[in-house]
């Protein structure tokens, strides 16, 4: 039953958004961003959201627009607001799907699970929050990948959202920030430079947050294992 109601909802959310969250580009937004500001300013509540459920999907869903949405959050709202939208829409989209996906593929995710080294599966359940914090802090992890990496190893969702909502906060207010101050770009028909996102100054500090994340598993294995970390598959 867990299963059948999984998949329903997953299919429902992708009947139901898929036209409108898909359709989203640089050139819709250029297009749209007068008439949007307009809207968002004169139903502030609704249009914040709208946004918040359209980045749930778009997360829930692994959606390639995920940048673009961000940069849209900080266009519509500001740097810090979008940046807050943002976060928390992602989080819970991206809980959802690893719940999802571990309701609905039981088997495959207990098959892949034994494909696990068995010394990556002890790190994991030592220092799983650690290694993920660290993943979300670099932007060069795609974040549905390291989504469906964590379901397939049955990290608890108890480690999996706290590690993602903080991991996701330094990328998610750059793009944020880019998005304040995009609107001037977008007008002129250009699209914003996100290799900024990559660049020593941005790139640097979140390496060395990343590093810092990882200092706990730097301590010898046998005196952190905690056994039974790693959940099984939701059936």
């Amino acid at each position: 039953m867990r299963r059948i109601i999984a998949v329903s909802v997953v299919l429902i959310v992708v009947l139901a958004s898929a036209g409108s969250v898909l359709a989203i580009d640089w050139q819709t937004l250029a297009r749209h961003q007068a008439r949007l500001l307009g809207w968002v300013s004169a139903h502030p509540v609704i249009g914040a959201s709208a946004y918040f459920a359209a980045y749930i999907v778009t997360a829930a869903l692994s959606l390639p627009h995920a940048a673009i949405m961000t940069v849209a959050g900080g266009l519509l709202f500001g740097a810090g607001y979008g940046c807050a939208l943002t976060v928390i829409g992602a989080t819970i989209g991206a809980t959802i799907l690893q719940v999802s996906i571990r309701s609905a593929f039981p088997e495959t995710m207990q098959r892949q699970r034994h494909l696990v080294p068995d010394s990556v599966r002890r790190r994991l359940e030592s220092d799983g929050f650690s290694y993920l914090l660290a993943l979300r802090l670099v932007p060069v992890f795609p974040f549905w990948i390291v989504n469906l990496a964590t379901a397939a190893v049955g990290m608890p969702v108890s480690v999996f959202w706290p590690a993602t909502l903080i991991g996701i906060v330094p990328v998610s207010y750059v793009l944020s920030a880019i998005g304040a101050g995009v609107g001037t770009v977008l007008e002129a028909g250009r699209a914003p430079d996100l290799t900024t996102l990559y660049s020593p100054r941005i790139l640097l500090p979140l390496t060395g947050l990343a590093l810092l994340a990882l200092l706990p598993t730097l301590r010898p294995l046998r005196s952190r294992a905690v056994p039974g970390c790693l959940e099984p598959p939701l059936r």
